[in-house]
């Protein structure tokens, strides 16, 4: 990325001129509206809500031309469905959300008050990822309107059908003074991660990640990192294995498992893996009586990323573990890359299958002795975007919270911490950092402006005591201030 970056300004494509272009037309039209109204901001709010109802069947179709296949249902819960509702929870809630702060004021500055106050920072980039690319492209706009500011979006280069409809629907409806929604290829992704946005917000693998930290911090540009890593799961003995199954399947499936918060492996207690792979068996066939060429089940992104997963359970073969194939893929399968759910058993934990995010339908298993073994297997490897427990015991739900750190947590279901609009979405570590979604979306795409304010002018204040020369009242005083 940093070659790429080099010498960009004497060979840019005609989307990075155009990105610059507008950049500069945001950067203007927000010196001439610095902190619009909440009227404006949830007019704003309302219009792109109607882009994304009198649009979403442009959008569902684009989002399956896409992928090569994803049903709409899956679509409309993980791409319209999520967004409105982050939407109208702004919308419900922005007003509360820009009054001032009031804070306490120590006694010794008296009658003076504190608040923070807070303001729209300017520009906003966003890089959205091809795995959900309309929610995760305009769940954080939505954080960057309700803020306040202006926004361009860079979608990926993997997702072109969804960026074009996405495109031609806001700007039916906004000027690319106030949204505009960018592509191109890596090198255009570079060059926009170089822009001095006043924040910018990258969604995707920890490895691009780093490289989009480095180049905005050359610009000291802000930035939320939503990385992925590997999310674990743990059964607990009080639970019902059949259950666990069962939920831990639509994660896994859900989108083909190409979701940053899906379960990556899971451990079970001691003895049961039998009972849970037949459980999962079971559902799997109840679920897509079709196998993976069900209408219900998604393709993957591309050609790439099927051959990845192929070699990720070719190797898990060589490495000497236990591989469990529920259905056997076919040239259908392969045509379509429709990649069948598959269970690893016990891979070496060195192997590569345990170092990268699956991202895909192959799910490793592993045995645990007790809480704090699969506790200590959680707390050996990088902090995770997501941490999924199964079990009925209170006292072990608080044990499992206390002792491990994760982005996020659910308790006896798996993903759903992420469609919750009043939670806090981020990670921790290598998992990324920042946070998004409701409140705290609002307030990363805002500055935080602390104020003082003197109230006792022409008369006495307590910080009068204070001026030299000092008497004997203000040495007493500033001797009581330090305790």
């Amino acid at each position: 990325m940093n070659n790429m970056l080099r010498d960009l300004d004497q060979s840019l494509s005609e989307h990075s001129i155009h990105m610059k272009k507008v950049f500069e037309m945001q950067q203007g039209a927000f010196e001439d509206d610095r902190n619009p109204t909440a009227d404006i901001r949830i007019e704003r709010l309302k219009r792109l809500r109607k882009v994304i109802i009198d649009g979403q069947q442009d959008i569902l179709d684009a989002v399956c031309v896409d992928f090569g296949h994803r049903a709409h249902e899956e679509s409309r819960v993980a791409e319209i469905a999520g967004t409105i509702a982050s939407l109208d929870y702004a919308v419900s809630h922005l007003r509360k959300w820009m009054h001032p702060r009031h804070r306490a004021t120590s006694i010794w500055f008296m009658p003076a008050a504190n608040k923070v106050i807070p303001q729209p920072i300017g520009v906003v980039g966003i890089m959205a990822p091809w795995n959900y690319p309309v929610n995760l492209a305009l769940v954080p706009l939505i954080s960057a309107l309700a803020a306040g500011n202006r926004a361009m979006i860079k979608m990926s280069e993997m997702t072109p059908a969804t960026a074009r409809v996405l495109r031609k629907l806001i700007r039916e409806k906004f000027d690319e003074s106030m949204i505009a929604i960018a592509d191109g290829d890596a090198q255009d992704a570079a060059y926009f991660s170089s822009l001095a946005f006043d924040h910018l917000l990258f969604t995707g693998s920890t490895k691009v990640g780093r490289m989009v930290m480095a180049a905005a911090a050359k610009n000291l540009t802000p930035v939320t990192l939503e990385l992925g890593g590997k999310c674990p799961v743990i059964v607990d003995n009080d639970y019902s294995i059949d259950e666990a199954a069962l939920r831990i399947l639509w994660g896994k499936t859900f989108n083909a498992g190409q979701t940053c918060v899906a379960p990556d492996y899971v451990m079970i207690p001691k003895g049961k893996t039998s009972a849970f792979i037949e459980a999962i068996s079971k559902h799997y066939t109840e679920h897509f009586p079709s196998g993976a060429l069900a209408d219900s089940y998604t393709s993957t992104i591309d050609q790439n990323n099927y051959e990845r997963l192929n070699a990720l359970v070719d190797m898990a073969k060589q490495s000497g573990a236990d591989v469990r194939i529920i259905e056997k893929q076919t040239e259908k399968h392969t045509a379509a890359r429709k990649f069948p759910l598959t269970i690893v058993v016990n891979p070496p934990v060195g192997s590569r299958i345990m170092r990268e995010e699956i991202f895909g339908p192959i799910l490793p298993v592993f045995e645990h002795s007790g809480l704090h073994d699969a506790i200590n297997r959680v707390n050996a490897e990088e902090r995770p975007l997501g941490l999924y427990y199964f079990g009925n015991s209170a006292h072990q739900r608080s044990v499992v919270l206390e002792q491990t750190v994760s982005g996020g947590v659910a308790i006896n279901d798996v993903m759903l911490q992420f469609l919750q609009v009043d939670l806090a979405f981020g990670g921790v570590g290598a998992s990324g950092f920042g946070k998004y979604h409701g409140k705290e979306g609002f307030e990363t795409f805002s500055h935080l402006k602390s104020v003082f304010v003197q109230r006792g002018m022409g008369s006495f204040t307590g910080l009068k005591l204070l001026y030299p020369p000092y008497g004997e009242l203000g040495r007493r005083v500033i001797s009581m201030m330090g305790g």
